[in-house]
């Protein structure tokens, strides 16, 4: 029957182009027209988004939509070939043509090509002094005051400081646990900086710097060190778990990049709530490789929320190096993947830091969007207290970024080179920091811990009663075996 009604069909078409010769024009005309309204229908840009991989389109239409253009070529297509004696009309170079895809609008390609594995030429870094604290001409840069700079400096000293003392601390036994930033003062301090005090800090365990910053007391440092009852945490927390909630300044936790999608989480709400502020998350190269990060990175794109990743890639997750990490240019290039602006920074550098982190805060906030900072960088001292990182690096590699690449050296020789700081200042300063560090230590050492019982309070409004059963039998026992627990912890 199909056969038959093709047949007539045919007949009838070719009847009427003998005996009309305009039909032929007209029937060219309509297929024409039908043709050009289809293929601008399908190649209609979209509304693009900012900083994204793909545009937010309608759902139905595109379910509609999808596949349009291979449909309307084979009703063309239908049309013309019903005789040899009627010309073929004119159809477009397979490379013109898009895929009307729910993603976003796909060009086709005759070629057979797969993404390259690697780039021939890295990511660039953003940098604005050089290794001996110089300002490079035309270089993309804010001005900063010589109140700001001198404050930026100082910080950094301060933590310098407060790192080498308390990691004696620890190697004498007055503490049990630390980990210093060595290396890294400047994406500690200059990312602060560049930030409000309102924005909130989710950071990992080696951004203390930031909460120097915004005002937490070298006091406030040994208490938490110390574990004593003045520290926040109760005496709960590992040193070097550091927070404020005062400070905006969320609780360390030492498990790897669990902090990322936290971050993301509080940017949504800070977007829901139309907040003038941003969300900023701190993470070593080795927590890019957990499924958290990739998780909040599509999230945060997704969502489009104000957070800033920071990525510090300081060369070493421990002691795997980034080489044997992940195959990839570094971790800039994963936020393209995701849709995610991206840049990569000397993290060595105060200026660039600031610069970068400064710009992304704007962006983040104005745009709604995610950004993502990847800093190159050294950790210049062992990851912990822990560790002996001489065992997996050579000492020369270590002696040699402690020394040419010092981010404290190189800020220090630009503020010099204005006028704003001079070796007696710089002595001065040095000495009077470490005093004051060994003075809280001293005052953190006296004060009692707390009581044994906040290690059962603060979770359940009314303790069950295997918590109160618990909490009975430790009490009895440091009362029965008092001699092996410490005098200054209260029952």
């Amino acid at each position: 029957m199909a056969s038959s009604c093709l047949t007539k069909s045919k007949n009838f078409i070719i009847y009427n182009l003998k005996s009309k010769s305009s039909f032929t024009d007209r029937i060219s005309a309509f297929t024409n027209s039908l043709f050009h309204h289809r293929l601008l229908h399908t190649i209609s840009p979209l509304p693009v988004r900012k900083h994204a991989a793909y545009s937010r389109v309608n759902r139905t239409d595109d379910s509609q939509r999808f596949f349009e253009l291979a449909y309307v070529q084979r009703r063309l297509h239908s049309t013309v070939s019903v005789s040899s004696d009627v010309t073929q009309l004119p159809v477009e170079s397979p490379s013109l043509q898009i895929l009307d895809f729910p993603g976003g609008k796909v060009k086709f390609t005759k070629k057979l090509s797969f993404t390259s594995n690697s780039t021939e030429e890295r990511v660039h870094c953003y940098r604005v002094l050089d290794d001996n604290g110089q300002l490079f001409t035309d270089v993309d840069s804010l001005e900063i005051s010589k109140e700001l700079a001198i404050k930026m400096y100082t910080n950094m000293v301060t933590l310098e400081v407060m790192d080498t003392v308390f990691y004696e601390s620890q190697r004498q036994g007055r503490i049990s646990f630390y980990a210093t930033t060595t290396g890294e003062e400047a994406i500690n301090i200059a990312s602060a900086a560049a930030l409000n005090d309102n924005d909130f800090v989710f950071p990992q365990y080696r951004e203390p710097g930031v909460l120097l910053w915004r005002g937490f007391t070298l006091q406030e440092f040994a208490n938490q060190l110390f574990g004593n009852k003045h520290e926040y945490g109760k005496g709960r927390q590992m040193p070097i778990h550091y927070g404020s909630r005062k400070l905006n300044y969320f609780t360390v936790a030492s498990t790897v990049a669990t902090q990322i999608p936290h971050a993301v989480g509080a940017a949504y709400s800070l977007k829901m709530e139309k907040q003038d502020s941003c969300v900023i998350t701190y993470f070593g190269d080795g927590g890019t490789s957990t499924a958290d990060f990739h998780a909040a990175m599509n999230f945060a794109a997704v969502l489009e929320v104000p957070v800033i990743f920071f990525c510090r890639n300081n060369g070493w997750a421990i002691s795997t190096p980034v080489n044997e990490q992940f195959r990839s240019d570094g971790v800039v290039v994963k936020g393209k993947a995701y849709g995610v602006p991206s840049i990569r920074i000397d993290g060595n550098d105060a200026l660039a830091i600031y610069n970068a982190v400064y710009e992304a805060r704007k962006m983040a906030i104005k745009e709604q969007t995610p950004v993502l900072i990847e800093a190159l960088t050294y950790r210049a001292g062992h990851h912990t207290t822990s560790d002996d990182s001489t065992r997996y690096r050579s000492v020369e590699e270590i002696e040699r970024w402690r020394g040419d690449q010092n981010p404290v050296k190189r800020f220090r020789a630009w503020i010099e080179g204005r006028g704003w700081w001079n070796g007696v200042a710089e002595s001065e300063y040095r000495s009077s920091i470490r005093k004051q560090v060994a003075q809280v230590i001293q005052v953190a050492e006296r004060v009692e811990k707390p009581p044994v019982a906040d290690m059962f309070n603060d979770v359940y409004d009314v303790p069950p009663t295997n918590l109160n059963e618990q909490e009975a039998f430790v009490q009895k026992t440091v009362k029965k075996h008092r001699q092996d627990y410490p005098s200054d912890v209260p029952l």
